[in-house]
């Protein structure tokens, strides 16, 4: 399994883009912390810990008997620079708004029966 394969692997999951997010919103959080308003087990906190550990999206480092939990955003950035920003280009801007030109209904044509067609 690729890199990229465990980050996908890993954001796929709400439980685990919750935990991101209440680690963005303050990092360093023990498992207590993180469990306290989730209505899972303490081991089912665990699996998904381990699961953004092993993608790279969480790192842990104790602090005497705790172990904290810090989000690393490095992997998130690489799949957007590969994955997302890539289809942001001009050129892909261009198209989707030519297409939406192209499929846009057309106010100049005439209507049928008008007497000034004959």
């Amino acid at each position: 399994m690729t890199d990229d394969d465990r980050v996908f692997k890993a954001l796929a999951d709400p439980t685990r883009r919750l935990l991101l997010d209440r680690l963005f919103a303050r990092d360093g959080r023990t498992l207590t912390e993180l469990e306290s308003d989730l209505a899972m087990t303490r081991f089912g906190v665990m699996k998904h810990l381990r699961v953004l550990e092993d993608a790279g999206l969480v790192v842990t480092r104790r602090s005497g008997r705790e172990k904290r939990h810090f989000l690393n955003p490095v992997p998130i950035r690489l799949i957007h620079d590969r994955w997302i920003d890539k289809y942001t280009e001009r050129r892909v801007s261009a198209l989707v708004e030519l297409k939406a030109e192209l499929e846009r209904p057309s106010t100049d044509q005439p209507t049928r029966g008008d007497p000034s067609e004959s």
